[in-house]
């Protein structure tokens, strides 16, 4: 029977995966060993990863293909073979609005608990809806690009004449299914920035002026970078990370971009880097901070499956001590934008509190920015000035 085609080729990619690499790099490694599979077994073995990871840690009694076929009911408007044979009175409930499906399973599977699926003790931040957060983590985010403004029109008229649905947020951002082909409908990669709608919502917060100096110092490969510049062509830039290889991949969509005006430094910001910055003085400091990633596990939810309750307290240090060696280069009067893609008070508004309690700095505004309201991943954002 099909059925058990899928369950064995389920089963096989599932036991290859140990969580260390991002679950769409493993698949393409393993799809590419397994060349006998073909594109109908690897479509339907990437949607029964994605939507087993999504149920999170909930069901944990349950066999591996019974959490799955509930998981899979909860994740998609279409019945797959396995939910359909493991979990038949899901069939009539499969186009049911989300609320309502969770409603049913629970009736089904009375230690059902929406709470189990992201079960960290950790307070998250004000204003969290944590019933429409955890509903949110059931279904994949949208695709976004950033264009300009007097591109968006044609940008919006290809994508439309490719037959993609495509959706207008604002004057610069466009919102896609995610999986679109990009690079098959608009042949200029210049035109747009493919970046999350609320990775985009934190630039409200940088307000460069011209010829500001600014640095990005866990610049990645350069998503912050390139949203400063469109936000002020007139800024300087320095942008560090501590992996030479993101800031390749920063300085290649910087070229593509047509940015020339930018220096870009690996840097250590967990060591003492006086004899690299001792002389320089900035207008600005961009201060993503490495993080549990808790806003994005909707699109990565591999991570919340894998992910381990003690890691929150780690990069509360991390982030803390990082923070430490950047605002001295910070000229008075000027702002440290920290930014975090977790959810946790922790990892937030608590290392703001403690910046705030030991370094001369002022809290301009800060806020939880709630993706999960928009198919987007979460994010916080807090400008602060120093005084």
């Amino acid at each position: 029977m099909k059925v058990h085609h899928h369950i064995r080729a389920f089963e096989q990619v599932l036991a290859s995966y140990d969580g260390k690499l991002p679950l769409h790099r493993h698949l393409v490694i393993y799809f590419k060993q397994n060349k006998q599979m073909g594109s109908s077994d690897r479509r339907w073995a990437s949607r029964y990863l994605y939507s087993y990871f999504r149920l999170g840690k909930a069901l944990p009694n349950l066999s591996t293909i019974e959490r799955l076929a509930v998981a899979d009911f909860l994740c998609n408007a279409d019945l797959s073979l396995i939910t359909e044979s493991t979990f038949p009175k899901a069939a009539e409930h499969i186009s049911l609005p989300l609320v309502d499906k969770v409603a049913f399973v629970k009736s089904q599977y009375p230690d059902f608990d929406l709470k189990d699926v992201f079960p960290f003790k950790h307070e998250l931040s004000e204003g969290v809806d944590k019933e429409a957060f955890l509903l949110s983590l059931f279904v994949q985010p949208d695709l976004f690009i950033r264009v300009k403004e007097t591109h968006l029109p044609t940008i919006k008229s290809k994508i439309e004449a490719a037959g993609v649905a495509v959706q207008e947020l604002t004057d610069t951002t466009l919102a896609l299914p995610n999986g679109t082909k990009l690079e098959q409908i608009i042949d200029d990669a210049r035109l747009y920035q493919v970046q999350d709608f609320s990775s985009q919502k934190t630039g409200d917060y940088f307000k460069p002026q011209p010829y500001d100096y600014w640095w990005d110092c866990c610049a990645a490969s350069g998503g912050k970078s390139l949203l400063i510049h469109s936000l002020e062509p007139k800024v300087k830039l320095l942008a560090s990370d501590v992996r030479e290889t993101s800031l390749g991949n920063l300085q290649e969509r910087f070229i593509a971009a047509g940015i020339k005006d930018f220096q870009k430094k690996t840097i250590d910001l967990l060591q003492n880097n006086d004899q690299i910055l001792h002389h320089y003085e900035f207008d600005g400091i961009l201060l993503d901070a490495p993080c549990s990633g808790a806003g994005t596990w909707g699109r990565t939810p591999e991570m919340l499956y894998f992910f381990e309750e003690y890691k929150v307290a780690n990069y509360v240090k991390l982030q803390k001590a990082i923070a430490e060696n950047v605002v001295k280069y910070l000229k008075p009067g000027k702002p440290l934008i920290y930014m975090t893609c977790s959810v946790f008070k922790q990892e937030n508004e608590d290392v703001v509190a403690y910046l705030l309690e030991k370094f001369p700095l002022k809290l301009e505004s800060m806020e939880l920015i709630k993706g999960y309201n928009d198919k987007a991943d979460s994010m916080f954002v807090a400008r602060l000035i120093k005084e």
